[in-house]
């Protein structure tokens, strides 16, 4: 197991890989005016961010591997944008000065080697890259860094009707101590029998929730049909503090009325049912609190958008060719943490 120097590092390299245009064997990604893009960088640039986002969701693998399918979507469209990015800055005569990427691989040998460039040399030699190579991957990257930056900033700063309406909007992100009481039917994945798989679980866990809308008792069927921890209680849980729960449940649950029951809930091992017993709103932070928070927010919000039109333009003027990338291998597995909810 790497250490998480060594993992930061890694990534900084394979982040690096992924834009040098490297030749592949196994085929073009896409071409962006002219310019190749392999189906080995669009891996490289998955793998580059995969550890990092299971340390992100070690507490969430549902969100974790929702992250991983959006990282995989979206990696092509990345380097495509990348590519873009490169070919404007040298349109425009760019330059970064020498330096600036001198004082970027002395922050990286500082924070990931402790400051000792002889571990960086060695670490660097053993993924097989050169230090001149890396050092023009880095230049690419401070580019790109640049002109997300130029294109994000300069937007008007947020106003004090965008802060209330985004405080009205956002408001429950802003309470503290909202409070849950439900109850769960859990209808298991796997079930020992080859014969009763996801698919046929599904179908169960569907026609017991059909049954409870129209009219069925939801504690007479969590007692005979569920398989959690509250089954015998008719699935009733106490009363739990919302931040308690997993988001993804949570959530549902809160934008219940009380007395729903939510859709049938994809969760990891299981299906869920949720019925809402009742909710009890926690205190709101005052507004003048979480202003700050909220400007920055709202200026990210605009930056964000500002770029997007920009990198919008770019792919309509440039030729893109891309190609199909077949299906992608599966998410490795870990060992992953019961859900809030749990069994």
């Amino acid at each position: 197991m790497f250490t998480k120097p060594t993992q930061v590092f890694l990534a900084l390299v394979l982040t690096s890989l992924s834009a040098s245009g490297q030749s592949a064997v196994n085929g073009l990604a896409a071409v962006v005016n002219g310019k190749v893009i392999t189906k080995s960088e669009v891996r490289d640039a998955v793998n580059a961010q995969e550890q990092m986002l299971r340390m992100k969701h070690r507490e969430d693998p549902a969100a974790f591997e929702k992250e991983m399918r959006e990282l995989r979507e979206t990696a092509l469209d990345s380097l495509i944008d990348r590519e873009l990015i490169l070919s404007e800055f040298a349109k425009i005569g760019g330059v970064i000065k020498p330096q600036y990427v001198e004082d970027d691989i002395n922050g990286i040998i500082r924070e990931s080697f402790k400051g000792d460039r002889d571990a960086f040399v060695t670490e660097l030699a053993r993924t097989g890259m050169t230090m001149k190579k890396f050092r023009e991957l880095r230049e690419k990257m401070i580019i790109v860094q640049v002109m997300r930056g130029r294109y994000a900033g300069g937007q008007p700063p947020a106003t004090p009707r965008e802060v209330n309406d985004f405080y009205q909007k956002n408001n429950e992100n802003y309470r503290e101590k909202d409070m849950l009481k439900i109850s769960t039917i859990t209808v298991p994945k796997f079930t020992g029998d080859a014969d009763a798989g996801p698919a046929k679980q599904k179908k169960v866990a569907d026609e017991i929730r059909s049954k409870i809308v129209a009219g069925g008792d939801f504690a007479t069927m969590a007692k005979t049909y569920s398989q959690d921890s509250r089954a015998e209680n008719g699935g009733e849980w106490d009363w739990m503090e919302r931040k308690q729960m997993k988001k993804s449940l949570a959530d549902t649950a809160f934008n219940l009325k009380a007395g729903g029951v939510s859709p049938v809930l994809d969760d990891e091992t299981s299906y869920i049912i949720i019925y809402l017993d009742a909710k009890k709103l926690g205190d709101a932070t005052p507004l003048e609190k979480v202003r700050p928070d909220i400007e920055r927010i709202i200026d990210q919000e605009k930056g964000k958008a500002a770029l997007d039109k920009w990198l919008a333009e770019l792919r309509r003027k440039a030729v893109i060719k891309k190609m199909e990338l077949g299906t992608p291998p599966p998410i490795r597995a870990e060992a992953a943490p019961p859900s809030a909810v749990s069994n």
